[in-house]
């Protein structure tokens, strides 16, 4: 991972650190430093009032200090950047949040001009110097600004009702609805509404996706097989995207992420269909470089990672190298100009490691927040899950 976050911060201002941390991901991969290691230091003005006093001999509080990473042989001040290694931005939430309130604006926006201001002065820059210096550092503030601003700041989340109409086809009745659990997932917030429309219709059906077409505001995605039969039902409903899945008849659940390498003329073809009647196509895949290779050579709009290895992991370091599997294939997508979505296996435990990497604009999340609807109602579960993924905990 590219961003280490340290926060030391034990104040009362309340802020989102996944928010920092997604936007120092965006940044870093803008400059071309998307390899390349930036350490985020969170503190208050005690600590950062200290760091003045010994690097600066200025014995008060900052918003903001940047340090260089140097080469050992440094003589003065110079500072010798490392490809793997960019330097360190420490930022006072304390200031953050007196500056904040002072400009009228929110600690999370603050926040995000403190990590761009120290971020400018590692790329060489030091309004401190006086004269040209000051309007070149601005210049870079503002360009580096204007990156956050096209990008997506926190990742989108699209609830699958899938298992909804799993609850009603076992006692073979007409509830719970699927089509009312979906108008619900919308009012708590949610980013879209996802349906897996199987060959053998074990339980979302034909009428709710048509019901679905007609009601749902947000997105709808439809998740199905790459058959003559779904492509047909997919053009005539024409959802907002089509995730092609494997399926298999025994499976309980979706088991992993379609072979793209092997069946390659047959998914292209299936994609050149869909885009005919105009309707965007995501491939879920295994983070495997090799698979988003594929998915770029027969033109897939989007990968949605299989985080199931992720999500199964057995312990920490498992976890760990499943992780960076997945921001391997996030960031290779990326580069190729395909969207990143990714989704399976995640809950309220697993889910917010995933939500820093800014490579992944959205997460389809089904059976956890149904589960959890069952305990405590649909709305209250989707918006916990979205409170993980837009702020990393339940809050």
């Amino acid at each position: 991972m590219s961003i280490l976050i340290r926060n030391e911060y034990d104040g009362q201002a309340v802020f989102n650190q996944v928010r920092i941390e997604r936007a120092g991901s965006i940044l870093m991969r803008a400059i071309g430093k998307k390899d390349a290691e930036l350490s985020i230091f969170l503190v208050g003005d005690g600590r950062i009032t200290a760091m003045n006093r010994d690097w600066f001999a200025r014995p008060w509080p900052t918003n903001v200090i940047s340090f260089g990473q140097i080469d050992a042989t440094r003589t003065g001040t110079a500072v010798m950047p490392q490809d793997r290694l960019l330097g360190d931005i420490v930022i006072s939430i304390d200031a953050a949040f007196r500056e904040a309130s002072g400009m009228g604006i929110g600690i999370d926006e603050r926040l995000a001009d403190l990590l761009i201001h120290g971020l400018a002065h590692l790329l060489g820059e030091d309004h401190e110097l006086g004269g040209m210096h000051v309007e070149r550092m601005a210049y870079k503030e503002r360009e580096l600004r204007d990156i956050l601003l096209k990008e997506k700041q926190m990742a989108d989340l699209c609830v699958n009702v899938d298992h909804v109409a799993t609850i009603r086809e076992a006692r073979g009745t007409n509830e719970p609805d699927p089509v009312t659990a979906a108008g619900l997932v919308e009012l708590a917030g949610a980013d879209g509404v996802v349906v897996h429309l199987r060959e053998d219709r074990r339980h979302i059906k034909d009428r709710d996706v048509l019901i679905l077409r007609e009601i749902v505001k947000t997105r709808l995605t439809l998740e199905m097989a790459a058959t003559d039969e779904m492509i047909r039902i997919a053009s005539e409903l024409k959802p907002d995207i089509v995730t092609l899945v494997p399926e298999k008849r025994q499976e309980l659940t979706t088991e992993g992420g379609l072979d793209v390498i092997r069946l390659e003329e047959g998914l292209k073809n299936s994609i050149f269909r869909l885009h005919q009647a105009g309707i965007p196509v995501s491939l879920f895949i295994e983070p495997e470089d090799g698979q988003v290779e594929a998915a770029k050579r027969i033109e897939a709009d989007c990968i949605e990672i299989h985080t199931g290895r992720y999500a199964d992991a057995p312990d920490l370091e498992t976890q760990d190298r499943e992780l960076e599997r997945i921001v391997s294939a996030a960031r290779l997508a990326v580069d190729l100009d395909i969207r990143v979505h990714a989704g399976h296996g995640l809950n309220y435990r697993n889910t917010a490691r995933l939500c820093p990497i800014g490579e992944i604009d959205e997460f389809s999340i089904g059976h956890a927040v149904i589960a959890r609807a069952v305990i405590v109602g649909m709305e209250r579960a989707v918006r916990e899950m979205l409170s993980i993924i837009k702020h990393g905990a339940i809050i």
